[in-house]
């Protein structure tokens, strides 16, 4: 079926939630995506983070050959060869101790506000107040189901689901003195993105992040990194947390964990883990063989002595290109972000940056109205990043002249 015939049957069946690129993609390899005319595509959004290996990697397509010759699925009340092994190294990775397996983001999220308030419950049963209130931060972004969602700061996603999940405040980004004010005996955990990803790639500060470390500890509360996005390599750390020297108890995975197919994982220490037991918590397909299977290799391979270093050297220089295009171009207000997960804050709307330089043959995606936020694939070489940065100089500087003449 052509884009035609698919636009056409989405816009009758599908239930309208997404404000899709006007292309059909049919297959990817490398960084590039090809449409349905045969069009190539540079993508430097990665399926929203999640292809951080790009398209058709050779190794990733070996393991999804074998298993899907071997097995694909099988109920969480059995054993099979890949769970525990990858359990076992994201908790080394996490210098924690045990993991739970969802589906996505949003589930572990889900996940670790049921396990903080467990946590409290078991291990504070005396106290005269119930323990259960869940910090958020300002700005911040969890996920769509109500529990996560309730620790979502922007009100256009929590207004039209209200009454969500009661318990949960938010903290003035970056703001120690609030954060401490809003620390009461009653919180069960902090829960934070080291790197605020949708709100437009906004760093937590060290100060902040320590003294929530610091609350926490004192208060017996529970300090969740959120890594779901910045994690797992994008940064050029294997956890962006790790940058800090912070200890969280809980720390969250998915996007580009099983290269593709759905995962996510609460990684917890040995006292947290220990608040759930059989049949508390669980899922039907988290952690199935294929994607745990999948997600051992996407680990071996981020492990190899160069990819960190290659994250931190391409994204280092895409930083420097652009800013080196804010300091020609005024309309590119700020450049933000670590490794290969960057942001260049516009002072005008970017949506028609997006369409442009999908014209031009890239994908990129704008957040916060007036951020263009880069997710690219982790093996993007600086090439990729000159043929960007080329495409980007006359559509920004257009715009910027459309918008000097507008405002007279």
């Amino acid at each position: 079926m052509s884009f035609d015939d698919i636009s056409a049957l989405e816009q009758r069946a599908l239930i309208p939630t997404y404000d899709r690129l006007p292309i059909l993609a049919v297959r990817g390899e490398g960084c590039y995506l090809y449409d349905d005319r045969g069009k190539r595509y540079l993508d430097f959004f990665g399926g929203l983070a999640v292809n951080a290996l790009g398209y058709a990697h050779p190794e990733v397509l070996a393991v999804l050959r074998d298993e899907a010759e071997t097995l694909l699925h099988v109920s969480n009340l059995i054993y099979h060869p890949y769970q525990a092994p990858l359990a076992e190294r994201l908790a080394r990775w996490a210098g924690l101790d045990r993991v739970f397996f969802g589906n996505s983001g949003t589930e572990v999220t889900e996940g670790a506000i049921k396990l903080a308030r467990a946590y409290a419950r078991k291990n504070h049963p005396a106290e005269p107040f119930e323990r259960y209130e869940i910090l958020a931060v300002e700005n911040s972004f969890h996920g769509r189901t109500s529990g996560a969602l309730s620790a979502t700061w922007p009100e256009k996603y929590r207004a039209p689901f209200e009454p969500l999940l009661p318990g949960v405040r938010f903290v003035r980004l970056n703001d120690v003195a609030h954060l401490r004010e809003c620390f009461t005996p009653r919180v069960a955990a902090l829960i934070v993105e080291t790197i605020q990803g949708e709100g437009g790639v906004v760093k937590i500060s060290e100060e902040f992040l320590k003294a929530g470390e610091a609350l926490a500890r004192a208060r017996d509360a529970l300090l969740v990194s959120d890594e779901i996005q910045c994690g797992l390599g994008r940064t050029g750390m294997v956890f962006e947390f790790k940058r800090y020297g912070l200890k969280p108890d809980v720390v969250l995975v998915a996007k580009s964990l099983a290269a593709g197919l759905p995962l996510g994982a609460i990684i917890a220490r040995e006292g947290v883990a220990e608040a759930f037991s059989a049949g508390v918590h669980g899922t039907t397909f988290g952690g199935g063989p294929l994607q745990c299977r999948l997600a051992l290799k996407v680990l071996e391979i981020i492990e190899r002595r160069s990819f960190l270093e290659h994250v931190r050297e391409v994204g280092a220089y895409f930083h420097q290109q652009l800013e080196l295009l804010r300091r020609e171009l005024a309309v590119i207000r700020e450049v933000r972000g670590e490794g290969l997960m960057l942001a260049a804050e516009l002072s005008v709307p970017c949506k028609d940056v997006v369409r442009q330089a999908l014209k031009a043959g890239f994908i990129l995606n704008c957040t916060q109205t007036k951020v263009l936020r880069f997710l690219p694939p982790l093996v993007l070489e600086q090439r990729h990043v000159d043929e960007l940065i080329a495409a980007l100089r006359p559509i920004l500087a257009g715009i910027q002249e459309q918008s000097l003449v507008a405002s007279g």
